[in-house]
């Protein structure tokens, strides 16, 4: 049967491979030769990256890994319509405790979402993103979309513009997304081939019609792969999600990573499926399990070898607010909006954000210090380290008080984020929960290391039997020039026979909400 598809006409055949040479150019960042990756992704910095490219990126905490411990984004919920089904979704549950895409506490219009943003940069002066990413489709929403880009853009030129889509929409919108400035799109693809999407999208619905099956997921297919191009053309910056579904597509993310790096994409971020039974979603109920630690990090570095991957995305809510990892959303919800003064400070925000660009410095001078103290170290070891922080890339929360923790592979080669892993509250209200202590060990399980700027007696004591050693001595310290030196030091036991190196375990990714008590 012919695909119902019917691709605009181009003058010229694109040139994509060309394009991203252009982009790519600078500092060895070029796509030729070895395995063609390009090292312009998350982890990239200043000198890594073309000027104009470094410019986008720079205070995006979802496009740099770097930036999202410095800098803020928010998401405003004015699209709830969607043009397709995924057996991962159900935009019905809503829980103020919960984080997960496609959830929302309260839906807005343009006009309330603009009100919104400027509520918030006002009051949270490192916020540099506005997203929109549901609780539907942006791209199934133009109006309100849109709208929303061009208030925004009146009152609060300084905040950058980005939506996330399916992608199904995209090929007819991608000027007026060039129109609005919008330089950063997410295009959810979690397969290149229908048989395997059939298994993930019940129905979509396109051109007035619902399609369902094999059918469903070609015509979802060409219209994602043809929107990734227009934008590349166009020189948007194109971020791929893809969610991990053991048994169904996990392997195939492979060739999912090779189709949208040919096609111009900047980044890749292979999420995890979330499939607790009590969100209701098809794969929930019907068993379906998420992928562990070590099956979503191996399968990450597989494509590492193609792309640069994103490791640090949080699955945010359809309007989080905040840094990544943390969600204030209550605290601006229409009701406390509407009784605040606003008072929006551009010069302000400006002169807040410089002395974050100051703080980042003095990171990556302090990270290069230890690198040049760990080089000529001959060591094939390699292990990985939990960090419980507050965010400005240090060293900053008790251990009783995480609610996550950042996971760092150590190398001779220096610290590289490479994950999150959330877990339960272990203090409450001035105790421990023993109760939830085996379920943050088992979350880190495969780390070495846990660095906490304070940690209790008894923790301390089941984390050292558990083989992961609490590290408390480096409080408020850079996280990764703490790291390294705690690495360095590791090594020199290890080799005066102090400390016998072992590999780890597997550890588990939590299902279910995010209990978020403050």
């Amino acid at each position: 049967m012919d695909s119902p598809v019917n691709h605009p006409a181009h003058e010229g055949a694109v040139d994509i491979d060309g394009i991203m040479q252009q982009i790519a150019e600078h500092k060895g960042c070029g796509t030729e030769g070895g395995s063609g990756k390009a090292s312009c992704g998350s982890g990239a910095g200043q000198g890594d990256l073309p000027t104009e490219i470094w410019e986008k990126v720079k205070n995006h905490p979802c496009y740099s890994e770097e930036a999202h411990h410095h800098y803020a984004r928010m998401h405003v919920a004015v699209a709830p319509a969607c043009n397709i089904q995924c057996n991962y979704c159900n935009r019905k549950y809503d829980c103020a405790n919960e984080s997960r895409p496609g959830v929302v506490s309260e839906k807005l219009t343009p006009e309330a979402a603009s009100r919104k943003v400027l509520a918030v940069a006002s009051t949270i002066p490192q916020m540099t993103v506005l997203g929109i990413a549901g609780p539907g489709d942006p791209l199934a929403n133009p109006a309100k979309t849109f709208k929303t880009f061009e208030l925004i853009s009146e009152v609060a030129p300084d905040i950058k513009l980005c939506l996330s889509t399916n992608g199904l929409a995209l090929p007819d919108h991608v000027d007026t997304i060039e129109k609005f400035k919008v330089d950063h799109v997410t295009i959810t693809i979690n397969m290149v081939d229908p048989e395997i999407g059939a298994q993930i999208y019940p129905w979509i619905f396109w051109n007035h019609r619902r399609y369902t099956g094999v059918e469903a997921s070609q015509i979802l297919h060409e219209r994602q792969m043809l929107g990734l191009e227009m934008l590349t053309e166009r020189g948007i910056l194109a971020k791929i999600n893809s969610v991990m579904i053991p048994g169904v597509n996990d392997q195939h993310l492979v060739e999912v990573n090779k189709a949208v790096k040919s096609r111009g994409a900047f980044l890749h971020n292979i999420m995890p499926l979330i499939s607790a039974p009590e969100h209701g979603t098809v794969f929930g109920l019907n068993g379906q399990r998420g992928p562990s630690a070590q099956e979503l990090k191996a399968l990450q570095d597989s494509c590492e070898g193609e792309m640069n991957m994103m490791r640090h995305c949080r699955q945010c809510r359809a309007d989080a607010v905040g840094l990544l990892g943390e969600d204030r959303s209550a605290e601006f919800t229409t009701e406390k909006i509407m009784d605040m003064e606003i008072a929006y400070d551009s010069a302000g925000r400006k002169a807040y954000q410089e002395k974050v660009e100051e703080e980042r410095a003095a990171k990556v001078a302090a990270r290069s210090e230890e690198l040049e103290a760990l080089a000529g170290t001959a060591s094939d070891i390699t292990v990985l380290a939990a960090v419980a922080t507050k965010g400005s890339g240090l060293i900053n929360e008790h251990f009783g008080h995480a609610k996550e923790f950042q996971i760092y592979e150590l190398s001779t080669d220096g610290a590289k984020f490479v994950g999150h892993r959330r877990v339960d509250l272990y203090c409450q209200g001035g105790y421990g929960d023993e109760d939830a202590l085996p379920t943050v060990i088992r979350a880190i399980n495969d780390c070495h290391a846990v660095f906490v700027s304070k940690i209790g007696g008894c923790p301390k004591a089941e984390l050292t039997a558990a083989g992961i050693e609490p590290v408390d001595e480096y409080a408020h310290g850079f996280i990764e020039k703490s790291a390294l030196k705690w690495f360095r030091t590791y090594l020199e036991r290890v080799a005066s026979g102090e400390v016998e190196h072992t590999r780890h375990g597997d550890a588990s990714i939590r299902q279910g909400a995010l209990i978020n008590v403050a």
